[in-house]
């Protein structure tokens, strides 16, 4: 088969020759038909793990080439600008060599009708796969995938920064971790609060489009929706190039390397979620956070934002004794602005109050509503009212209960 392009020519994308799979095809390549099997076998074996569908051969190169590094898609991310002229005609070589595995069924070299038109267990659906295939439909020449492939990793990247919309960090890898079951809300479905949403909407909207932004500090009552409608950004902005990153309190101690990381990420946005967040006085991670909103010796990345939300307006616990009239004058007035410095580092403020009645049973008809159920007002407040009696309140997360109890109690002949 000698006719068949030589891979060892590869020049941007070389880390296809480590995969195992491109492996054995190029021994099947060189006459050792005996790896047609385990060539296969690893192909069918991702397919099924990611939902790759139709040839596979195609299907799978096209999955490692926006997944695995290499040095375009990383140019790309690092400069989030188009790659220079040189490098567009490298990629392009590549893709020429690529393209008779690309185009052609994947039979024609694996001996395996099978792998024509694959249809997986669980197909791949995403934003990310769909945009992909969108910018693959009707590709034939060489010029046609590498000027696709750009493009995707222009917009969404590649590797594990394409695929997830939230992430953690691994303090040990020191690395992002791609967060697989990330739970998010559709911004339509928190209800009420328009003014809160459309004051952090318009700032992420200006971080997006890489416009002057400020950190958000979300306060006030419990269950308002204050965590949803952060995440809820993830899914608003993900196309977009923005990412939610979600740290924990004691995870604050490593934000240096955090941001350095991130920096690395150009040409994604990246908010840092911190989720419930308080200190005591004695906390030292407080200080962390304080020096990377601002006033670190080292800047921060200007792809990245802070977003927390919490209960309390000053971060820092008060206590009476740091109120006391007692206390020196000069100590006491030291002590006051170490705990409001933090909150006051937050550019934008937006305050969550407790739903009254009527926002209370809003939120209930809608996620019945969604659910196909309709009660009459008066069954809506009968039973939303006497829910919020015997739990804590007024709240979202009330609501979300009740809508979960009702749900559960339902039966057959009433659904």
């Amino acid at each position: 088969m000698s006719e068949y392009p030589n891979l060892h020519k590869l020049l941007i994308c070389r880390s296809l020759l480590d995969d195992p799979a491109v492996q054995s095809l190029m021994a099947v390549l060189d006459g050792d038909k005996c790896q047609i099997g385990p060539c296969a076998a690893k192909i069918i074996e991702t397919a099924e793990d990611v939902g790759l569908h139709g040839s596979l051969l195609r299907s799978y190169l096209i999955y490692r080439l926006v997944h695995n590094p290499n040095l375009a898609a990383q140019t790309i991310e690092m400069h989030d600008s188009p790659v220079g002229a040189s490098l567009k005609q490298a990629f392009l070589h590549d893709l020429t060599l690529l393209l008779p595995f690309l185009t052609e069924p994947a039979s024609l070299y694996l001996d395996l009708p099978l792998l024509d038109d694959y249809k997986p267990t669980m197909p791949l659906q995403t934003e990310a796969s769909d945009a992909l295939e969108n910018l693959l439909k009707g590709t034939s020449t060489a010029e046609d995938f590498a000027a696709a492939l750009l493009r995707y990793y222009q917009s969404f990247g590649y590797g594990d920064i394409a695929s997830f919309k939230a992430f953690r960090w691994d303090a040990k890898l020191q690395r992002l971790i791609g967060i697989r079951h990330f739970e998010a809300m559709e911004m339509d479905d928190i209800i009420g609060y328009a003014h809160q949403k459309e004051q952090l909407i318009d700032n992420t909207e200006a971080f997006v489009q890489r416009k002057p932004a400020n950190n958000v500090l979300l306060v006030g009552a419990r269950g308002t929706g204050k965590s949803s409608a952060v995440k809820a950004l993830a899914n608003v902005y993900y196309s977009r190039g923005l990412r939610i990153l979600q740290l924990t309190k004691p995870q604050l101690s490593h934000l240096p390397d955090i941001m350095d990381a991130l920096r690395y990420f150009a040409s994604k946005r990246f908010i840092i979620f911190l989720d419930d967040l308080s200190f005591e006085e004695s906390d030292a991670e407080y200080k962390y956070l304080k020096s990377a909103i601002e006033g670190g010796v080292e800047s921060r990345p200007e792809n990245v934002l802070i977003y927390a939300t919490s209960n309390r307006r000053h971060l820092i616990r008060e206590s009476w004794r740091d109120r006391s009239e007692s206390q020196d004058d000069v100590y006491r007035d030291d002590s006051m602005n170490e705990t409001i410095s933090l909150s006051d580092r937050f550019g934008l403020i937006i305050q969550y109050y407790a739903p009254d009645q009527k926002e209370y049973l809003a939120i209930i008809d809608h996620m019945l509503r969604k659910e196909g159920i309709q009660l009459t007002p008066e069954e809506l407040r009968i039973a939303g009212v006497r829910w919020e009696m015997t739990h804590s309140g007024r709240s979202g997360r009330t609501a979300q209960q009740f809508v979960a109890h009702y749900l559960g109690q339902l039966d057959d002949h009433d659904e």
